[in-house]
């Protein structure tokens, strides 16, 4: 635990949760899961943490709403589920921490509303007015509107973004896997998980290989990049495997689940 000692001040987080997550493996929502991560982040934001979630789910939301079985590859059906989805999606999760008395916020966002200077200080300042009113920010890439030259391509590289935008402590992706492994674990019996990686790490593209849901977008490669994106902006950050979300307890008590990003100043 002393190697993740500091993860126990954490205050300001940001939780990612992919459609792999979110999903069963037919596609539909898996809603016990989702009432369950709501009611995970309930209990932190009563302690007094900032969470903000960013979500993934709107394709396989939308799809699962007109009876979609497969991801489309053509962009233009994919805009339309996400369109269909978002509105679906939100309101699952108005619904689940309405429960608990919590408001959410969505906030739908494309690469060039972080990266343009303006639009990225109105993105932040929403944010940050809507934790400081105690509400809880969903967020989700536009995928209605995007395009290749504003999409982020997924939300692991999303909500590193966001987590340097809002100067957050710690970012926790929940995936479908336990972490970063010495080798891919569906087919090399010998892979090991890696409990700790640092900026040190240069080669990181030694620990990539891909697995992706049918609804999914993002694979090992994109939670590398998040990785380094993080840990080039003094955030820590932990991936861990998303099936049982009260994983987020664990990873907040500093105990050895998933693979830890540690900025190399320990600070």
């Amino acid at each position: 635990m002393s190697d993740r000692k500091q993860i126990l001040n954490k205050k300001r987080i940001v939780i990612k949760v992919g459609s792999s997550s979110l999903t069963h493996s037919n596609g539909k929502l898996n809603l016990l899961r989702i009432e369950k991560l709501t009611g995970v982040i309930t209990y932190l934001h009563n302690q007094g943490k900032e969470v903000v979630l960013v979500s993934s789910g709107a394709i396989a939301t939308g799809a699962g709403k007109v009876g979609v079985e497969k991801k489309p590859s053509d962009k233009i059906k994919k805009q339309a589920l996400a369109a269909i989805g978002q509105a679906e999606l939100i309101k699952i999760y108005e619904k689940f921490f309405e429960e608990y008395n919590k408001t959410v916020a969505q906030l739908l966002l494309t690469r060039d509303g972080i990266e343009n200077t303006s639009r990225r200080r109105n993105a932040r300042n929403t944010l940050k007015e809507l934790l400081k009113m105690k509400v809880i920010p969903i967020v989700n890439e536009n995928d209605t509107v995007s395009t290749d030259e504003i999409e982020f391509g997924d939300n692991d590289i999303l909500s590193a973004m966001v987590s340097s935008l809002i100067n957050a402590d710690l970012l926790i992706i929940l995936s479908d896997i336990d972490g970063v492994f010495t080798g891919d674990p569906q087919t090399d019996k010998d892979a090991k998980l890696i409990s700790k990686l640092t900026i040190e790490d240069e080669d990181l593209k030694k620990f990539i290989f891909e697995s992706e849901s049918s609804f999914g977008t993002g694979g090992m490669a994109s939670k590398l990049a998040a990785g380094r994106h993080c840990l080039e902006n003094g955030i820590d950050m932990v991936i861990a495997n998303g099936n049982s979300p009260s994983i987020i307890y664990n990873v907040l008590e500093g105990k050895e689940v998933g693979t830890y990003f540690e900025k190399s100043d320990g600070k």
